[in-house]
């Protein structure tokens, strides 16, 4: 009985290990883990930033670089204020743009960094003061919707005759 319960402890712990070294292979190369290396520290103003939440990637070029390490409100603008950190290497130019982006109709967004041509390098601290933000795809939607509608006969209402190609418009 002994021996038995030796046994299914050492698988248990053999199982355990697997695991544990599974997971730590996922987490180091899914790109979801910290960066090493210096990082920089970098701001941006949004009008708005709809479902962008911390821990949010920073891309460049579709490339992970970084990652959004606080959302707040300016209490004097009512803009939305992002921090995020990138890997320092990267020297954006002074000029650079932010824009949020989506992966897809149903995938979470992201802060795509565009480089710009500047001489001049982003420091640590800085703010990047060109930004486009997040488009509402519910606004977008809602948007076509009524304009599909607006055109369209009531119910009862006839519709307008359309002019016959062959004789002209009468006054």
């Amino acid at each position: 009985m002994k021996g038995r319960s030796y046994a299914e402890i050492l698988a248990g712990a053999l199982v355990l290990l697997v695991a544990g070294s599974f997971l730590a292979y996922a987490v180091t190369n899914s790109g979801r883990g910290g960066f090493s290396g210096p990082a920089l520290t970098l701001s941006a103003k949004f009008d708005r930033i709809d479902g962008l939440a911390p821990g949010a990637d920073v891309r460049v070029a579709g490339v992970k670089v970084g990652s959004v390490v606080d959302q707040r409100i300016d209490p004097q603008t009512f803009l939305a204020v992002l921090t995020m950190r990138i890997d320092a290497s990267l020297r954006m130019p002074s000029d650079s743009s932010a824009e949020i982006a989506s992966e897809g109709l149903l995938g979470g967004r992201f802060v795509s960094l565009v480089p710009g041509g500047s001489e001049r390098i982003l420091a640590d601290g800085a703010e990047i003061t060109i930004t486009q933000s997040a488009i509402s795809l519910e606004s977008l939607l809602g948007r076509f919707i009524f304009s599909m509608t607006e055109g369209q006969p009531s119910r009862g209402e006839a519709a307008p005759a359309a002019p016959s190609l062959g004789t002209p418009a009468q006054p």
